[in-house]
């Protein structure tokens, strides 16, 4: 379903823009998605709007190759320069794919008044898609930006977008997101 509205107290949340997943993007994209990124994170921040950036540090324990034990080169965890900094950001640290396990993003964006949440980042059919989910089930209205997500494959992407999302959330570009920002204040 296309982007129809945004509630007065929609947050982004901007999953996984740091140096060690954006490593397995194309770099053109990467470059991309961080401009589009930044465009949407300016947007909130300019309302007031909450902006969570979060990072992932690893696997969850299991049986993954990627677990918590597994070597990554240094600054992986780090979260691009291009983001840039803001006191008011609310910043999330996950180990497993969705930002809402294990964490208290749910809370933090409780405690602001958040009903609606638009997700971006990589991957998306993992950290996206997750996080996704998971707002959908606490109740949260859902919107992704379809043109500030990537991922490692552009098949897998594609399957996400055009499957899984128009299930549980509004998608649209970032353009369509901050034309909704500007009507709510109409």
């Amino acid at each position: 379903m296309p982007i129809t509205t945004l509630d007065e107290r929609s947050a982004l949340i901007a999953i996984d823009l740091q140096k060690g997943t954006l490593a397995g993007v194309a770099p053109d994209r990467g470059a991309e998605l961080l401009a589009t990124s930044r465009r949407l994170i300016d947007a909130f921040r300019d309302r007031c709007l909450p902006v969570v950036l979060v990072n992932v540090t690893g696997g969850a324990p299991g049986r993954t190759d990627a677990g918590p034990g597994a070597p990554r080169p240094e600054g992986w965890t780090e979260l691009m320069p291009e983001l840039g900094d803001h006191p008011d950001d609310v910043l999330v640290t996950k180990t497993v794919w969705s930002a809402f396990v294990g964490t208290d993003l749910d809370e933090r964006l409780r405690a602001q008044g958040a009903t609606q949440v638009v997700v971006i980042g990589v991957s998306t059919s993992i950290g996206v898609e997750s996080t996704a989910r998971d707002a959908y089930a606490l109740g949260y209205h859902v919107s992704i930006a379809t043109d500030a997500v990537a991922d490692f494959r552009d098949d897998v992407a594609a399957n996400s977008i055009a499957n899984i999302f128009p299930r549980l959330a509004e998608t649209g570009t970032a353009d369509d997101i901050i034309a909704a920002l500007d009507a709510r204040s109409l």
